[in-house]
């Protein structure tokens, strides 16, 4: 299958590549196929809600995910910088620290210095950074001579660029990757679409719960079938993976679904500690921008070292 694009986009980009276009249609088409037939349902119970309020969102989403990522670089990275340090920033806020500007500022520093890292290949550099970080942060509190709830400050100052910088920005070295941007969105759309069906079947396939005290709707039963559904998902779009073999896509679909998995349930535990559950302007979906990338701070660095083995 292949078309051509309405108008030519004088730029040297993904956008050329038909393989994209394709990627594009196909991806579009599945959104706004399985939106469809939600439609239908949405007032139907609790868990179709959630699974419209979501394709709502992707419906906006995605089309300016696949822009960006079809941009030349550096913008693909360059959005990606500005993503980590939204979602920096509304940790900040569930934590009530946004006001201690040097801490803030030291974390969003970090960011871009990991952003600056991937750019020019220094790796070696971006997984020393975390250390830097801290060594930073920790001058804070003789610069401003004061000691009150410093440890706190440093602490979370260094989960938050962990969190939202370390690991998050494992997507821009993902990117490196052959086919990084396909990879990149191949990775996205399983990690999501598994949190769907997870919240869909939820209402239907009970059992045990995982973590009642954390989140009362995640159960083994929804859990499986989301996972089995997503490695379905994963084997039908191996076509963006740079080799399609069989271990490549079940360990995209695995890692998708576990690390996501593990990403909305810590994060979870953070608001829920805090006593914060939405923090921002409210997203088009389920919650505000840090819900929508919780999961990816978990996933980005598994597969990036899992696929650095398997390539």
């Amino acid at each position: 299958m292949d078309f051509q694009l309405p108008i030519t986009l004088n730029i040297p980009a993904a956008w050329e590549s038909h393989i994209y276009r394709q990627t594009v249609m196909i991806v579009l088409s599945i959104i706004f196929g399985s939106g469809a037939i939600v439609f239908f349902f949405r007032n139907k119970n609790y868990y179709f809600v959630q699974s419209w309020a979501s394709i709502k969102s992707w419906l906006v989403a995605a089309p300016i995910m696949f822009i960006v990522m079809g941009l030349p670089t550096p913008w693909p990275l360059i959005c990606l910088t500005c993503l980590a340090i939204l979602g920096a920033k509304i940790f900040f806020q569930i934590m009530g620290m946004f006001q201690r500007s040097n801490f803030v500022l030291i974390c969003y520093a970090g960011i871009i210095g990991l952003a600056a890292c991937i750019y020019f290949d220094r790796e070696d550099i971006y997984n020393v950074m975390p250390m830097i970080v801290l060594g930073v942060a920790c001058l804070v509190p003789l610069i401003r001579n004061s000691y009150k709830r410093m440890i706190q400050y440093m602490s979370l100052t260094l989960l938050a660029f962990i969190f939202l910088g370390w690991s998050f920005m494992h997507l821009g070295l993902i990117m490196k990757f052959p086919n990084g941007i396909y990879q990149l969105m191949y990775l996205i759309i399983l990690t999501e679409f598994c949190d769907n069906t997870n919240l869909a079947v939820g209402r239907y396939i009970g059992g045990w719960r995982l973590f009642p005290s954390i989140n009362p709707r995640r159960t083994v039963g929804s859990t499986a079938v989301s996972i089995l559904l997503t490695l379905f998902l994963a084997g039908s779009m191996r076509f963006l993976l740079p080799d399609g073999s069989d271990k490549y896509w079940l360990a995209s679909g695995l890692i998708a679904s576990l690390g996501g998995f593990l990403g909305d349930l810590v994060m979870t535990v953070v608001r829920r500690d805090a006593g914060m559950k939405t923090v921002g302007p409210f997203i088009i979906g389920r919650g505000d921008f840090l819900h929508r990338v919780d999961r990816l701070i978990f996933v980005a660095p598994i597969y990036y070292y899992v696929m650095t083995v398997l390539l």
